[in-house]
């Protein structure tokens, strides 16, 4: 790696920031859209809690991470970071009840 590949503590964490509130800012306008869905699903057809809901939902988003085709223009790489953000929110918030086990909060 030559020194002008490197980059530098500062731009490192500012290309971490933007990523970071990207991810934020669509985790939140999807929350306004769509409600809490993620983390209260209305249960009408599946009576899965929300982390096997999240479970799921991780799932199809890893099959079309294996499957997808360049001319995708869903950002499914974004959708999956955000829901294993919610996820973690949801372990945090009930972290004995579904697995048995507390999930380290640092």
């Amino acid at each position: 790696m030559t020194n002008k590949d490197q980059v530098s503590q500062s731009e490192f964490h500012a290309a971490v920031q933007n990523v970071v509130n990207e991810i934020r800012d669509m985790l939140i306008s999807k929350n306004k859209k769509y409600g809490n869905s993620a983390l209260k699903p209305i249960r009408i057809f599946s009576k899965a809690d929300s982390l096997e809901q999240l479970n799921v939902r991780i799932d199809d988003k890893l099959s079309r991470v294996n499957n997808r085709k360049d001319e995708d223009d869903e950002d499914v790489e974004k959708d999956l970071i955000g829901y294993l953000i919610l996820k973690r929110i949801a372990l945090r918030k009930k972290p004995t009840q579904d697995y048995g086990r507390k999930m380290e909060t640092k």
